[in-house]
């Protein structure tokens, strides 16, 4: 149920996303010059004859935040439910689109850049934490990687941070027009994030090489993306499509950047996971070494290796037969033990002359 709803919400996000990249590429943040009404309108029943030009790209995206909060409402009570640090979530999620709602207000009634900066900055943290809690919400998080260690754990961390402020730096040159700046982070993203999928590649958890991929491809899409939008806003170069398309390559290039954003938290969150999951089956499991969980998967394959139980000090002894005769206690016999083997295969003693002799 959380993850379905978790799923919802975050679709729903990227929606509004989509939308508030409309409503500022098209110049139409300003349209509905009121909030939280629209033109003296309830939010929800403003007529829909009258959503033409601008106002429809404003409200649409008023009506499809207000869905988004009463689905992280929704999310957040399902998380409540779950219990443990998954309530904390719940919460944080609550407080980042109350917050995001208000930013957006406030940026209609104050008329400040500094704000729409705030609000699409927050937008995109917003999408990142839902991006995460989807996936701990999911079967995936319980399948962790084969020894990630510290260095692949800070890279996805560092990965995740340079992403995000490059966002940030996107959203400067939107607003402010700070290229340089932009450009530096994109070095910075194109350092990190392919060393980080070719660690992955080398792991052996069976999902990590094709989130490699997608994460490579987002990539790449994305440098096509930003080379086409700096070319239709920053040069003299015509483009075919010429508004519409400009338009469509800086839409595209903020909702890919979000993806890759959710990619790379989502892989932070599973490789960090990955730790403390690996110290929780050690300590409930104390006869159980490290050498012996490395063994479980072979090197290069997601194939599991057939490893044999450990074995009890009461299951590492040996079974005597539970026979009367090996209850008897045993007779020692002076004679050798080749005159006892000659007597026992001699086909003329039985055990009762054998038995009368002895005495």
């Amino acid at each position: 149920m959380a993850h379905r709803l978790a799923l919802v919400t975050l679709a729903a996000t990227f929606v509004l996303i989509l939308f508030g990249g409309l409503v500022t590429d098209t110049g139409a943040a300003l349209a509905v010059p009121d909030w939280p009404s629209t033109f003296g309108y309830n939010l929800f029943f403003y007529p829909w004859s009258q959503m033409v030009g601008g106002i429809f790209y404003e409200h649409s995206h008023r009506l499809i935040g207000a869905a988004v909060g009463l689905l992280t409402l929704g999310l957040a009570a399902a998380l409540w439910g779950a219990g443990g640090w998954f309530r904390w979530l719940g919460l944080a999620a609550v407080v980042a689109v109350v917050a995001q709602g208000v930013l957006g207000g406030l940026r209609v009634v104050l008329l400040e850049d500094t704000l729409a900066i705030v609000h699409g900055s927050l937008a995109q943290a917003f999408f990142g934490l839902l991006s995460a809690i989807a996936f701990l919400t999911s079967r995936a998080a319980e399948r962790p990687l084969r020894d990630p260690g510290p260095s692949l754990r800070a890279l996805t961390l560092t990965a995740a941070v340079v992403v995000y402020l490059q966002i940030v730096l996107g959203a400067l040159v939107t607003h402010a027009g700070w290229l340089v700046l932009h450009w530096a982070g994109a070095l910075a993203v194109f350092a990190v994030v392919p060393v980080v999928t070719a660690r992955l590649r080398r792991s052996s958890g069976a999902d990590a090489p094709p989130m490699a991929s997608v994460l490579l491809g987002l990539l790449a899409l994305q440098l096509l993306l930003g080379v086409g939008s700096y070319l239709g806003r920053f040069s003299s170069v015509w483009i075919p499509g010429e508004q519409t398309t400009m338009l469509v390559l800086s839409v595209a290039h903020r909702l890919v950047a979000s993806l890759i954003l959710g990619a790379t938290v989502v892989l932070a969150v599973w490789v960090t996971r990955t730790g403390p999951a690996r110290l929780e089956r050690a300590r409930t499991s104390p006869g159980r070494t490290a050498g012996e969980e490395r063994s479980q998967v072979a090197p290069g394959s997601g194939h599991p290796r057939s490893v044999p139980a450990s074995r009890t000090p009461l299951q590492s002894r040996r079974r005597r037969p539970s026979t009367a005769i090996s209850r008897l206690p045993r007779r020692r016999s002076s004679a050798p033990r080749s005159h006892v083997i000659a007597a026992a295969s001699s086909p003329t003693c039985s055990p009762s002359r054998s038995r009368g002799s002895s005495s």
